[in-house]
């Protein structure tokens, strides 16, 4: 079986490309989706729809078109790695966590531990809380294999 793999959150840092070539490195029956991590691009989502004069509606169009991408790719997941970064709130990846208990997907939370608090609902509803890209690649190998 190869596994779908569905990574959320923060686009700050490698942390995607990081996970991909450890699972590549260890041979592991996966593959990867996720959303759109190019800001301007996501951002511009929407912008070949009628123009609007107000930012809020501009992202509100883009968020739509960009949801049509995460909620598929996140019904077509078997497992999802949701990350939570140091500089920014992720609250889409929020979000995400929310959609996939919702829908009973199994989830990794991967942050720091200065986020425990602030996550606690969010850490509690998944199956497993990782502070490094090692820790989830070892889940994902034991998961997988």
């Amino acid at each position: 079986m190869i596994w779908t793999i569905y990574l959320s959150g923060e686009v700050h840092t490698p942390w995607r490309e990081e996970l991909k070539e450890q699972a590549a490195a260890r041979g592991l029956p996966v593959r990867f989706t996720s959303a759109v991590t190019d800001h301007p691009a996501s951002d511009a989502a929407g912008d070949h729809l009628p123009p609007e004069s107000e930012g809020f509606w501009r992202d509100q169009k883009s968020a739509g078109v960009n949801a049509m991408r995460t909620s598929t790719l996140i019904r077509q997941c078997d497992v999802a790695v949701v990350r939570f970064g140091d500089e920014y709130k992720q609250w889409n990846a929020a979000y995400d966590a929310g959609a996939l208990a919702a829908l009973g997907k199994p989830y990794v939370t991967l942050h720091g531990p200065h986020h425990v608090h602030a996550l606690k609902e969010v850490d509690a509803g998944a199956m497993a809380w990782a502070e490094t890209v090692e820790q989830v690649i070892e889940t994902l190998a034991y998961v997988t294999g």
